[in-house]
């Protein structure tokens, strides 16, 4: 995991996309055309929270968030996220 020069405001996360499945269960590769986007990832940079709720994440955990939640990214070379800490429905 890369540490980044980015510090999320509030109770906001940085989370950093694991890659997409390129072969089924059966042992067939999906092609690029039609790879879902990942629904985990790991937490690089947490927000201290906000006045009334801190924020429950650390940095390197494993989260599972929303298909469409968050905004992309790209710093240093790297695709993030950064999405509320609301957006994201458990840590696996």
């Amino acid at each position: 995991m890369a540490k980044v020069s980015i510090k999320p405001l509030a109770d906001r996360v940085l989370i950093e996309p694991m890659a997409a499945e390129t072969k089924t269960a059966s042992g067939l590769y999906i092609p690029d055309t039609a790879k879902e986007k990942p629904q985990q990832g790991k937490v690089v940079a947490v927000g201290p929270g906000t006045k009334d709720d801190e924020v429950t994440l650390k940095v390197g955990d494993t989260v599972l968030y929303g298909k469409y939640a968050g905004t992309e990214l790209k710093l240093e070379g790297n695709e993030y996220l950064m999405m509320r800490e609301s957006d994201i429905l458990a840590i696996i």
